[in-house]
Parts: structure tokens; C-alpha cells; sequence
């Protein structure tokens, strides 16, 4: 059945339910992809820079291949044995520090990241959490209660076991080395300690990408982790969006910021677009976990998710996405510094590998966000053909985050296109 946009979206309302979130003034309606290519129902390309979902590229033919093969084998659940989720948790978990040696796979970040939180309380046998005030961690009914910029309606009275700190802001409070953020976490700890909740965990994204991704220096995490680990109280980096080479310079975002996590959350990109999300942790952690809670999961880990997860895995290996992340990622910096010089809307440029972006503002001195007018660039942009979205905690900083195959040639394109959107918009 073939609807106009206009239907597309008053059946959504109807077979959906209300306030089910649409990108662009216009919504745009794919009906294919290839690569970092996008194709709408009218046959017109886009050029994705904002979907990590597709990590190694969409419809990427080693993970197609992968997935067709196994499906037409065998697929079941793990409390039959099988090889392959033994076979990719020791190729995940070896690109790892080894302290990072077991994993529970589920089927979404949001699952992943509800088990870090519950694998915190059965270790330090404390529910205290504290996370940054901008980001976003999930939507169980657990991990919801992280958000603060989507903070739900119904708390079913977890609140009290949950403490923010603001998150990083490199543009207007510098804090060159983490101490000042470290120091945030150790009053909120205090004050778990003091009401007698305790602390069981910090929670971070450790490249804080819905925060904006401020311009952290290498090594930024580790003031704040020994903070943690004194305190008795466990590390959670949230990689959902952050790892498997993004940045360029790591495979793991963790290490780019001079820490190893006592528990990663991994999810989104995990498997290109099939529902793979996982924890990441020591044995010993995942083995109080599993002996205080009985946790299973029908789907996750199951033999068609495990070698589409294996695929990815062996695509940025083969392929040395890693490497183009940073070369790219890199071009991607110098060209939007030269747009800085000439678009003055351009308050401060960021990023690192195929995480890079630009903060606009109205005023230079003031550092005023231009929310309205990030709106107005990303719709411009999506009627000119190019896909990408914005973040932080004024919404707007431009968020670039394209497949890992994004190409210098890509980025030309890109940012070709945004120097004479910015010229249009703010002439």
C-alpha cells in the first residue's frame, strides 16, 4: 500500500497513538538505502550524516549476507548451546581491556543499560546513581529516571535513588583537566551517603554526545573515575553511540578518555539495524549480577543477531573504518573551522572522527544558542538532500554522525551544502 506523506502521517497518529516524534518540518519518507545514500519514495538521494544505527553502512553486504546465511541455518535462543554468541562475546570482549572479559547480550541499549544499573546495586549492594543533566540513557521504567531532558511523567517512585550533575561544557565553563566535574560527582555522592541511600554507580556516555560532545582533552575521564572507585562505587560507560571506532583515535570512547569502565553498555550500531545490544563487564560483576537477579532474554544473543553482530565487527576490521574515522573525521575539523571564519552564527567547532560538529550561537559574547536557527539550517539541509539532526542542551549544536564508509568526498559535500545553507539562513 503506497501512502502521500500526508496519509503516512495521519495513520501513524491513528494505528501509533499520539506524539510519536517525526524528524523535519516535512517528514521525509525512505523507502531505501545503500552506503551513506538514502532514497525517498520519490526516488531522491540523500546523503545520511546522521544514522549510526547503520554503522558499517546501510544495507551493508557482509552483515545482509551474515544475517541471510544464519537465518536459513538456525534461529533459537541461548538456552540451547550454539557457537555464536560464544564466539563473538571473545571477539568483542578481546578488543577490550582485560578486565573487560564477559557480556550479557540483549536486544537494546535501553535493556543493557537497565542491567548495568541493576548489576551496580547487586555489587555494592547501594542504589544510589548519579548521571549528567542532559543526556539520555533508555526508556525502562529504570533507566528513564537518567534523563533530565526527557524526564518521564510517571516516576514509579525511583527518583529518590537518582542524583545529576551538570554535564561538560567546553564552549562556556571550560574544565580543562575533569577536576571540576569530578568534584560535582563527590558532593552528589556525599549527599547519597548522608540520606542514607548510597552510592552504587556514576553513568556516563564518556564522549557525552547528547550533551553536545564538548571538546574534552584525551584522559579527560580519569579524575572523576577515581572519584568513583574511592567511593566504592562502580564506573558505567555507556558506548551505545560513542564506540566501535567512532572517534577515530580509539575503538572505545572510554580509552580516548583515559579510563576502563568496571561496566560498558553497548547497543544502536552493535549489529547495523538488527536489534543487538549488550554489557560488557569483569566476571565477577556479571556473576553477582546472575546470582542476585534470574534474568533471560527470549531473543537476545540469538544466533542471527550474533553473526550480524560478528559481520560488524569484522567489517571495520577489514575494511579499516577505524583509520577512515579519523581521516575523515579530521578534513570534517578543518572544513568547518574555515566555515567558523566566515559564518559568524558558527560559535565553536568540536569533534572527533565521525562525531563532529559546530555550536550555534546568536552573539559571540554572549554565546547565546541559536536554537531557532539550528531548526532552520537542519530543515534547509534536508531539502537540499543532506540528513543530520542537532543536540545539547540548547539544541543546537549541529549533530554529524554519518555511517563509518562516510568518505572525504562525503564531507565535501556536506559541508559544500552548509556553507550556502548558513549564507541563505542568516543573510
Amino acid at each position: 500500500m503506497s501512502r502521500t506523506t500526508k496519509e503516512l502521517i495521519a495513520d501513524r497518529a491513528r494505528l501509533m497513538g499520539p506524539n510519536v516524534s517525526t524528524f523535519y518540518d516535512d517528514p521525509v519518507h525512505f523507502v531505501r538505502g545503500e552506503g551513506v545514500w538514502l532514497w525517498d519514495a520519490e526516488g531522491r538521494k540523500y546523503l545520511d550524516c546522521y544514522n549510526n544505527v547503520p554503522h558499517v553502512g546501510h544495507c551493508n553486504p557482509r552483515v545482509v549476507d551474515a544475517i541471510c546465511r544464519q537465518v536459513a541455518t538456525l534461529n533459537t535462543h541461548t538456552r540451547y548451546l550454539h557457537d555464536g554468541i560464544l564466539d563473538y562475546i571473545e571477539k568483542l570482549t578481546g578488543t577490550m581491556d582485560a578486565s573487560l572479559d564477559t557480556a550479557i547480550l540483549t536486544c537494546t541499549g535501553s535493556e543493557a543499560n537497565d542491567i548495568a544499573l541493576r548489576m551496580a546495586e547487586a555489587v555494592t549492594g547501594k542504589r544510589g546513581i548519579i548521571a549528567t543533566d542532559a543526556t539520555y540513557h533508555g526508556n525502562t521504567s529504570l533507566v528513564s529516571q537518567l534523563s533530565k531532558s526527557n524526564i518521564p511523567a510517571v516516576g514509579f517512585g525511583l527518583g529518590q535513588f537518582f542524583r545529576f550533575v551538570d554535564a561538560p561544557d567546553s564552549y562556556r565553563t571550560p574544565d580543562l583537566d575533569g577536576t571540576i566535574f569530578a568534584a560535582q560527582v563527590a558532593d552528589q555522592i556525599e549527599g547519597l551517603n548522608e540520606d542514607g541511600t548510597g552510592f552504587a554507580a556514576l553513568v556516563v556516555c564518556p564522549y557525552f554526545l547528547n550533551e553536545g560532545f564538548p571538546d574534552n582533552p584525551d584522559g579527560w575521564l580519569k579524575p572523576v573515575a577515581e572519584v568513583v572507585r574511592k567511593a566504592g562505587g562502580l564506573l558505567i560507560c555507556d558506548e551505545v553511540q560513542s564506540g566501535f571506532g567512532r572517534t577515530g583515535t580509539h575503538l572505545w570512547a572510554h580509552e580516548k578518555m583515559g579510563v576502563v569502565p568496571d561496566i560498558m553498555v553497548l547497543g544502536k550500531p552493535m549489529a547495523n539495524g538488527h536489534p543487538v545490544g549488550g554489557v560488557v563487564a569483569a566476571r565477577d560483576i556479571v556473576a553477582a549480577f546472575r546470582k542476585g537477579y534470574r534474568y533471560f532474554n527470549t531473543f537476545g544473543g540469538n544466533p542471527v543477531s550474533c553473526a550480524a553482530a560478528m559481520a560488524v565487527l569484522e567489517e571495520i576490521e577489514n575494511e579499516g573504518l577505524q583509520a577512515n574515522a579519523k581521516t575523515v573525521g579530521d578534513h570534517a575539523r578543518t572544513r568547518m573551522t574555515a566555515l567558523a571564519a566566515k559564518h559568524d552564527v558558527i560559535g565553536d567547532v568540536r569533534g572527533s572522527g565521525l562525531i563532529f560538529g559546530a555550536e550555534l550561537v546568536t552573539d559571540h559574547a554572549t554565546k547565546a544558542p541559536a536554537s531557532d536557527l539550528t531548526d532552520c539550517i537542519i530543515n534547509a539541509m534536508r531539502a537540499r538532500g543532506i540528513i543530520h539532526s542537532k543536540l545539547g542542551r540548547h539544541k543546537n549544536t549541529l549533530k554529524i554522525r554519518p555511517p563509518m564508509p562516510f568518505s572525504i568526498e562525503n564531507a565535501d559535500l556536506l559541508f559544500d551544502t552548509l556553507d550556502d545553507v548558513l549564507s541563505e539562513v542568516t543573510k
